[in-house]
């Protein structure tokens, strides 16, 4: 490895120890507290390095989102290859996706608990090339491909997968927010919650 390699490869591992720094702190400190500052003495450097590579706290905010939907999207998409029905696929990927969520719910509640606005405008977020939005169109194929195959009666996809979403996030959130509730154990939930998807829209 040459010495343009070795440095760009520091400046990448430095790069993501910055993201790992901002996603403690974003989680201890919470969103309106978070500072700059706060995440240079985190990581015993000036707030100015931090700006080489990072605008303000919501570009890191941005960035760590994009890198769970870049970790979503291969999880999607090696789960899609291998999967021929796309039923089974679909219920895979939910099966692992809230799986993911419980055992980071740290990381969850940063990425959708910090800031709602962070992608902009609704067609601000369907008009730019984000990791999120490739995710989330790789989500409406599989329902789009569920749907042709029989699994769905016919409907608008965008709105189904909308549905289905709301209902995971429903069931994550309340299992890693509720403290003071005797919660049923999380894959039994999980089934419960696929088995009444899946029937209730079934032709």
């Amino acid at each position: 490895m040459g010495f343009r390699e070795r440095r760009q490869k520091h400046k990448e591992e430095f790069k993501m120890e910055i993201l790992e720094a901002a996603l403690s702190l974003f989680s201890e400190a919470g969103y309106a507290n978070f500072s700059m500052r706060k995440l240079a003495a985190k990581i015993d450097h000036s707030p100015t390095t931090i700006y080489l590579y990072y605008r303000d706290k919501d570009d890191l905010l941005f960035h760590i989102c994009e890198n769970l939907y870049a970790f979503m999207l291969q999880t999607l998409e090696e789960i899609r290859k291998n999967e021929s029905s796309p039923k089974q696929a679909l219920k895979d990927i939910i099966r692992g996706y809230i799986h993911y969520s419980l055992t980071h719910p740290e990381q969850y509640k940063v990425v959708f608990f910090s800031n709602p606005s962070l992608y902009g405008r609704p067609e601000e977020f369907t008009s730019r090339d984000t990791m999120s939005l490739r995710c989330w169109k790789k989500f409406i194929e599989l329902f789009d491909d569920c749907m042709k195959s029989g699994v769905f009666r016919p409907m608008d996809c965008d709105t189904l997968s909308i549905v289905f979403w709301s209902a995971i996030h429903g069931l994550i959130s309340s299992l890693i927010f509720t403290k003071d509730f005797p919660m049923p154990d999380a894959g039994v939930m999980t089934e419960l919650l696929l088995d009444g998807l899946f029937k209730g829209y079934s032709p």
